[in-house]
């Protein structure tokens, strides 16, 4: 019902963000309607740093609560490679297929929205101080309290990754549960309701974010938007084929009987925007395609943290929409390390509201592009969410299919020891 009204609200601040956009544009001259739209973009700007606050902590507590719940049995080790292989495959595909649509058809190119004075937002990327050396030597934080203090995505990774395989093991060594993983866990779900409640003030930041927007630009705008959504669902038809192309080399016809039984939590998702609306649906289409509950169990929420195919492909296209915006050109060598980048910071995100965008406003600073970019994507994210929702259900459900019939070719007994 909150989605449901969500939703609502936010096609009415699209439409009065129109209507009082086109307004201002219309009635006032060009330095009066950017005058206008440096006060409605305070609004936006309250938003951005809402959703800077949430992204350090929340990044720490998913990782390390999702390498927490993973068993410690040689099964589930096995279980484990073969889907992260699987995971780690899909992503790249995704994000691939995201980049392609963007540089094919190239969305963002004629808006021509100048970049924002505020803050020192660099136009390109071919700094001399960038290169790969720096990049791969900044992904290790020499503190971790600097990297939760200035936001270094990558590097709070790092520590969790560390942080997690070692709370990890200390749990699974230990009689009973350790207070730090309890401790962990309320932080993780604290982070979740603290998104809950930035994300409620999203129709509004939506209204000014559009009413900025079409003050300054016209309703001309409007026709990238529609172009943009086109080619995004297009992107999805595209990477919907391939996963079922995959699908079917390993399950054959049981393909069709899967995505039959997948139709209701897929629909579930696309309706509502949210993966876990769908999880106890897609759970029970698991168990009637056949799937063993205890791979069902372990897999699918494995892949809810770091198998978000519908997600990459959106997060890929996104930033790449954002560049072209902004006429800021991008290399072939720079769009790679942005994919690589993407491939990391998507994961443990799940179950955050409006994940996808905490993740691209994370990796656009990265890069050096404008943060106010994210405001553009915001303003329509609702309807591209419903479509990398529901494709996230569909990569999750194949690939926990896929690795069920991997086990059983393999032969013995599966997950001999509890998860």
């Amino acid at each position: 019902m909150n989605r449901q009204k969500l939703m609502q609200q936010i096609i009415i601040a699209i439409l009065l963000g129109i209507i009082t956009g086109w307004g201002f544009h219309h009635y006032l001259d060009a330095s009066q309607t950017k005058e206008v739209a440096s006060y409605i973009n305070i609004i936006t700007d309250v938003f951005l740093r809402l959703i800077k606050m949430i992204i350090a902590p929340l990044v720490f507590a998913t990782i390390v609560t999702g390498l927490t719940s993973i068993g410690g049995s040689s099964s589930v080790g096995r279980i484990t490679i073969k889907a992260m292989a699987w995971f780690i495959i899909a992503g790249l595909v995704s994000l691939g297929i995201g980049m392609l649509m963007a540089n094919l058809f190239q969305p963002g190119v004629g808006l021509n929205i100048t970049v924002p004075q505020q803050g020192e937002v660099n136009t390109g990327l071919n700094a001399s101080g960038f290169s790969l050396k720096t990049f791969i030597s900044h992904i290790f934080p020499s503190s971790f309290a600097s990297a939760m203090a200035n936001n270094e995505i990558l590097q709070i990774l790092i520590f969790s990754l560390f942080f997690g395989a070692a709370l990890s093991y200390i749990s699974h060594n230990s009689q009973k549960k350790s207070p730090i993983v309890s401790l962990i866990e309320d932080l993780g779900r604290i982070m979740f309701r603290i998104t809950d409640y930035v994300m409620s003030f999203a129709p509004i930041a939506v209204f000014a974010a559009i009413a900025s927007a079409v003050t300054v630009q016209g309703l001309g705008l409007l026709y990238d938007y529609g172009k943009l959504i086109g080619l995004f669902y297009l992107g999805l038809f595209l990477l919907w084929a391939i996963l079922s192309a995959v699908g079917f080399f390993f399950l054959g016809n049981g393909m069709f009987s899967l995505m039959k039984l997948i139709r209701e939590p897929v629909t579930l998702a696309f309706a509502t925007a949210s993966s876990e609306s769908a999880y106890p649906k897609t759970m029970n289409a698991l168990d009637r395609f056949g799937v063993p509950k205890k791979i069902s169990s372990f897999v699918l929420p494995l892949g809810y943290s770091f198998n978000l195919d519908g997600s990459m492909m959106y997060q890929s296209f996104a930033v790449l929409f954002i560049a072209q915006a902004y006429n800021i050109d991008l290399s072939v060598t720079e769009q790679i390390l942005i994919m690589l980048t993407l491939m990391i910071t998507s994961k443990g995100m799940a179950g955050v509201a409006r994940a996808s965008v905490v993740v691209v406003a994370a990796t656009l600073p990265m890069f050096h592009l404008p943060e106010a970019g994210i405001l553009l994507i915001l303003a329509i994210d609702q309807f591209l969410d419903m479509g990398r929702t529901a494709t996230n259900v569909v990569g999750n459900s194949i690939s926990t299919a896929v690795i069920a019939k991997l086990e059983e070719k393999q032969g013995g007994e599966i997950l001999r020891q509890e998860v």
